[in-house]
């Protein structure tokens, strides 16, 4: 008989099997989450009632920052802090708007923490989008006033809480007023009051709403939209400004037509504290945008004080260079004259070795002429941006229309206004000579000698614009220098900007056989005594050494018999060009010995509107070039500043067939200076290096062993080869355009003399071509046909 199952209980539950048995129950999941749920609030009120609402900080009332030369004695003291508390009633209602439309619009409607808002700025962040803020005007004012700058977790932790006390135990308006009277604007200036006299020199109370707009604006940046202290940043600096106004449209407080009313009000010229007269200012200002564009310290972190920063800036090379514009320029102008009240200079040395920038000059007084002309990014290069082609024609392996590869005997047509030949052939661009001379076939050492644009240009266009662009940034200058990125084959001609610190740093890297250093200002910091972390500075191959040496072997050409003879007063070897921006707005020397690279530049610039000016007349002379007072300050404080140091040769290793053995003399001339004694010999035929960054393959030679350089094209690959070589364009670096047709390449540097980058104007080589013993003076030639004179013709630098 069978006996029937035992029946199973009703309240039993059947047992988990499998899979199921390693997973929690729901009993035991909700269990979990409600002991978190409650830990987590217990942790809130304990931190709530634990952490109570401080005194002041002391960063409240700032200390100084103190500045030291490289030898450790005092170069500056900053910091000293300008504030004078206003009340709520006192600062207009559209300026608080203002400030609420560009930093915290639910200010009023809001709890002390938006918890949103903070996810969405890490967000971004891990997005790649910068620094975001996710803080409400309730949490800076309590980093600010309470806490300090520190990005720290205990610090956030305690400012979280201390914004949800001090939002049950102050009111808004009164967190609004010590936010106002708190924050930092820029200038030394430490709340509204203090910001509105720093830039419209008025009270808070008077401002109006473009001006407050303006003012709410800084708080995102400072330093960067300021447009008095940085004209380069002026168009972020008026689209953060409409962004501003448009918070206010959004919220209600503007009406659209009132918004587009207005114009953007242009702040008064700063006036800095007199502890900052003379370079002082200049350096300050130079060593806080280098701390904030590597990272180390921004400028609100700067200005809570307490910081001893020793400088790259040797005091003897300082004082050399200063003493020495003063005396080889400032001492020849007239302020009776006119032209002479518009003269600017600007000089950056840099140690080709450590990359430290051991001098600079930026005016005649910081107090008086605010904006660094070391560092200002406004005035184009000219032909001192022409080695730098040479550099990537060498690097890439460029070679001619013709199949021959480019080097210092490479023939070119230097006829003024020739047609430029590009992938697809003949373009519009015609770039004329200085004077519109023509040389006729000429090799590259005497083109560079007399800076003649028609070979460059066409040099320029064999080697492609972007590989050009490759090299200028492996060799120093910054991927962000402006007319750079969006230039086309005028990017040769020296169209771009650079500042005269970013172009010394290429050129030291040039002095450096091709090997860049990462430049910098600053050699320690500490702050209350603790040393600050810097970060380590690389040190990279920009370009092969063959590459590099090649190219100072031509430019001591340049100094032995081109337009910058006037160098050669520094008594040492020295390798350099010359260069002058359109219009003869500004003109440059940039030249190194071995130890040593400085540019210096002297710039037109109406002291009233800024406008660039032409410097015809400046001086007494009928026009300024770089073979004048650039290559006489360059060669006066070089011999200077390297007084009773052994003087030391370049150790030139060009690669086979490229080292020049004498500039090639003009046809024409029969009286070229003769060449001094090469005090640097040119070594070696050995194996070039493996290029850097700036190259694409292995250095070759010049067109006398074209045929070993084509085995060895074959032997790297044909992705190697240049776009436009044999008049083959690559692909990736086509322009969007119809079959068989070439744009025109300087339209992107067309003729604009109100625009402050001053792109445009007349082409043309250095005005010193025939007065410095460069060789020919060929009469020039009767003016070009009309269409040589088109805009895409004429535009860019000399």
């Amino acid at each position: 008989m069978n006996e029937d199952p035992e029946a199973p209980n009703g309240d039993e539950q059947p047992r988990r099997a499998g899979l199921r048995r390693l997973l929690p129950t729901w009993r035991t999941t909700l269990a979990a989450g409600t002991v978190t749920v409650l830990a987590g609030a217990g942790a809130l009120v304990a931190g709530y009632l634990l952490v109570d609402i401080p005194e002041p900080n002391s960063a409240a009332a700032a200390q100084n920052n103190v500045y030291l030369y490289a030898d450790g004695t005092p170069l500056a003291r900053d910091g000293e802090v300008n504030r004078q508390n206003v009340e709520l009633s006192d600062i207009p209602e559209t300026t608080r708007q203002a400030v609420l439309a560009a930093e915290d619009r639910d200010f009023y409607h809001q709890p002390a923490i938006d918890p949103k808002a903070m996810i969405r700025a890490g967000w971004n962040m891990l997005q790649g989008e910068g620094k975001q803020s996710g803080s409400t005007i309730t949490q800076q004012y309590v980093k600010n006033y309470y806490l300090g700058q520190e990005q720290t977790l205990a610090r956030k932790t305690k400012e979280l809480f201390i914004a949800l006390k001090l939002d049950r135990e102050a009111s808004k308006d009164e967190i609004l007023t010590g936010y106002l009277n708190t924050s930092y604007f820029g200038r030394n200036a430490y709340g509204i009051q203090a910001a509105a006299h720093a830039y419209y020199g008025k009270d808070a109370g008077d401002l109006t709403t473009a001006e407050g707009a303006y003012l709410a604006a800084l708080l995102n940046s400072p330093n960067l939209y300021d447009v008095a202290a940085h004209p380069e940043n002026r168009d972020r600096a008026v689209a953060r400004w409409k962004y501003v106004l448009g918070g206010m449209v959004d919220e209600g407080w503007l009406t659209p037509r009132q918004r587009d009313a207005m114009e953007f009000p242009e702040p008064n010229p700063a006036t800095p504290p007199n502890s900052l007269s003379g370079q002082r200012g200049y350096l300050v200002e130079a060593v806080k945008q280098h701390l904030a564009a590597n990272d180390v310290l921004t400028e609100r972190e700067l200005s809570q004080g307490g910081y001893r920063i020793t400088t790259t800036i040797d005091r003897k090379k300082q004082d050399a260079l200063v003493e020495t514009v003063e005396r080889e320029l400032l001492s020849r102008l007239d302020d009776e004259r006119e032209i002479d009240r518009y003269v600017r200079a600007g000089a950056t040395s840099i140690d080709t070795d450590t990359g430290e920038v051991v001098a600079m000059y930026g005016g005649v007084d910081y107090t008086r002429q605010y904006v660094n002309n070391a560092t200002r990014r406004d005035y184009q290069a000219g032909s001192t941006f022409k080695p730098i082609v040479y550099a990537a024609a060498l690097e890439h392996r460029a070679r001619t229309r013709g199949g021959d590869l480019i080097g210092p005997g490479t023939t070119y047509d230097g006829t003024s206004g020739r047609t430029v030949v590009g992938p697809h052939g003949p373009t519009d661009w015609r770039p004329e000579n200085e004077d519109d001379v023509d040389y006729g076939d000429i090799p590259v050492t005497t083109a560079m000698n007399k800076s003649v644009n028609a070979v460059f240009a066409q040099m320029g266009m064999d080697v492609g614009p972007e590989k050009i662009k490759k090299t200028a940034t492996a060799l120093g200058l910054p991927r962000d220098t402006p007319g750079m990125s969006d230039a086309l084959g005028a990017v040769a001609l020296g169209t771009s900007t650079p500042s005269t610190l970013d172009l010394a740093h290429a050129y030291a890297t040039l002095a450096n056989h091709g090997e860049r250093v990462d430049r910098t200002l600053v050699k320690k910091i500490t702050h209350n005594g603790d040393p600050v972390r810097l970060p380590e500075r690389r040190t990279e191959q920009a370009v092969s050494r063959s590459s590099a040496d090649a190219t100072t072997a031509v430019l001591r050409g340049v100094v032995k018999e081109g337009t910058g003879t006037a160098a050669q007063a520094a008594g040492r070897p020295a390798a350099g060009k010359t260069g002058t921006a359109e219009e003869d707005q500004a003109a440059w020397f940039a030249g190194y010995t071995p130890e040593l690279a400085t540019v210096v530049a002297v710039m037109g610039q109406d002291p009233k509107t800024g406008a660039h000016k032409p410097l015809y007349g400046a001086a007494g002379l009928p026009r300024v070039n770089g073979a004048d007072f650039p290559a006489r300050i360059w060669a006066a404080y070089t011999e200077r500043a390297l007084r009773g140091t052994p003087v030391q040769d370049f150790r030139l290793k060009p690669g086979k067939n490229r080292a020049p053995g004498s500039a090639s003399p003009d046809p024409s001339d029969g009286a070229s200076s003769p060449p001094e004694e090469d005090a640097t010999p040119i070594t070696g035929t050995e194996e070039p290096e493996a290029p850097g960054p700036g190259g694409s393959g292995s250095p070759g030679t010049d067109s006398d062993d074209a045929e070993n350089d084509i085995e060895n094209d074959a032997e790297n690959g044909a992705a190697d080869r240049d776009d436009g070589r044999n008049g083959h364009d690559d692909p990736a670096h086509r322009d969007a355009r119809a079959p068989g047709t070439e744009p025109s390449p300087p339209g992107d540097a067309g003729k604009n003399p109100d625009g402050p980058a001053g792109h445009g104007g007349r082409t043309g080589t250095d005005k010193a071509d025939d007065r410095h013993g460069t060789g020919a003076s060929p009469t020039p030639k009767p003016p070009a046909p009309s269409a040589h004179h088109s805009p895409a013709a004429v535009a860019g630098p000399r």
